[in-house]
């Protein structure tokens, strides 16, 4: 399985792209401001795009104007498996129970599958825990392409315009499990042990960004 540098070129006879992503990081300021604005500090406290690299994130930067024929989208989906999708909007007029819904988004949790989301319009920001257990916050936009692997504590939360539209990604028929933090399933503790062996050990996570490692997309459990 290809590392995120190598989706930088379109092969065949089409003109080479550039999918290199933008993405803003920082550290996230846990003040009691409302969860939809940066929560910088002041001065900000910026890292770099490689920094969650290194925690396991892919990013992709991709023209979402026709995305239901990018030829870039086609070939990830392909080397990564992803067979199904879906297109989600969040936002007040989108949901009647809004607020709830972001409410339990921005609730710590993680997966057993990847998360994989397309920004088709819209802003929001996820927030990842660093090696010292620590919020990171990034931003995403309309074109970013977004993988966090399984076994990844995060949380999610729209910025203060209230409206994002995202594709979601799937290498099986939709179905998203899950796990708050504070439960400690079979599963959960399997796809844990997964993400801490090979991105939290420092060592590890800078080795990561320079050699092509294979991230599993799920984390199988055997059947009762």
């Amino acid at each position: 399985m290809a590392k995120a540098e190598d989706y930088c070129k379109v092969a065949g006879n089409e003109e080479q792209q550039s999918y290199v992503s933008d993405i803003e990081a920082w550290e996230y300021n846990p003040s009691d401001e409302d969860q939809r604005l940066p929560h910088k500090y002041s001065p900000n406290r910026p890292v770099p795009l490689e920094h969650v690299h290194g925690l396991g994130v892919l990013t992709w930067k991709l023209d979402v104007t026709d995305w239901n024929n990018s030829p870039m989208l086609e070939k990830i989906k392909k080397e990564r498996g992803y067979k199904y999708a879906e297109t989600k909007i969040v936002s007040p007029e989108a949901m009647e129970d809004y607020e709830q819904k972001i409410k339990m988004f921005f609730e710590e949790h993680m997966h057993s599958q990847e998360e994989i989301r397309l920004i088709l319009d819209g802003e929001g920001y996820w927030d990842i825990r660093d090696y010292d257990d620590k919020w990171i916050r990034f931003r995403v936009r309309k074109g970013d392409l977004i993988v966090l692997p399984p076994g990844m504590f995060h949380r999610f939360t729209l910025d203060v315009t209230n409206y994002i539209e995202a594709l979601l990604l799937y290498t099986d028929v939709p179905c998203r499990t899950q796990h708050e933090r504070s439960h400690q399933s079979e599963e959960e503790s399997k796809a844990r042990k997964f993400y801490i062996e090979n991105f939290l050990d420092s060592r590890l996570a800078m080795m990561n960004i320079n050699k092509d490692f294979e991230v599993p997309t799920s984390i199988e459990v055997p059947a009762q």
